[in-house]
């Protein structure tokens, strides 16, 4: 393979950025006793969400606990409605906190993103 140009190494680390965000988010993702809920992702994979479908109680229950958004080299919290908080799973796979943004919890989004 020969020298990458910057286009080249930019779209490389996204893509790196890309796969962790799907693969902390897939663990999400999960079986439950009353019900279940699966990972959604745009054709980019640059915006996520992980949606539920649950019987509580009788009670066709859906929810949406999970939706992020990755731009730039931001990735973007929209909603956070889990136990564990997605920020605790990408800072454990490696991505640094300066690069997630909680919008959820009013951390100010970058205009571009």
């Amino acid at each position: 393979m020969g020298i990458m140009n910057f286009e080249q190494i930019r779209n490389s680390q996204m893509a790196s950025l890309k796969d962790t965000v799907v693969e902390a988010m897939s663990g999400y993702a999960v079986k439950g006793l009353n019900g279940y809920s699966v990972l959604t992702t745009s054709p980019e994979r640059d915006f996520l969400a992980v949606v539920s479908v649950a019987n509580v109680r009788g009670q066709h229950v859906t929810t949406t606990s999970l939706i992020v958004h990755v731009q730039a080299d931001k990735v973007i919290i929209e909603c956070d409605i889990n136990n564990k908080p997605l920020v605790d799973a990408l800072i454990q796979a490696g991505i640094p906190r300066s690069q997630i943004i909680l919008a959820y919890a009013g951390e100010p989004v970058p205009e571009a993103a």
